[in-house]
């Protein structure tokens, strides 16, 4: 008998991108805080539900998350602008434009 790998199951069953993957109870925790912070959650309440001894141990998710990291940096962007990373003109397309 060939055994399965370690997140085989039902859950592969239904969602066959996770044949490959190993799906621990540390991936699920982790992923469920991340979605409460990206739910707008407070990280004090993430921490509470993790049971993290401080709110500071929750901290960590914010440093992780490039994408939190952006939004923020996005609600500094002056009125009149659009949101988003400054994108340089490019020196090169526009001399060989000029040829």
């Amino acid at each position: 008998m060939i055994r399965p790998p370690a997140s085989s199951g039902r859950s592969t069953e239904n969602c066959l991108s996770l044949v490959d993957k190993n799906v621990t109870p540390h991936t699920l925790r982790h992923t469920s805080a991340m979605r409460l912070l990206h739910a707008g959650v407070d990280t004090t309440v993430i921490a509470l539900w993790l049971g993290h001894e401080t709110a500071t141990t929750t901290n960590v998710y914010l440093h992780a998350d490039v994408a939190l990291k952006q939004k923020a940096l996005d609600r500094t962007t002056p009125l009149g602008l659009a949101p988003g990373g400054y994108q340089p003109p490019d020196t090169l397309l526009a001399f060989l434009q000029n040829l």
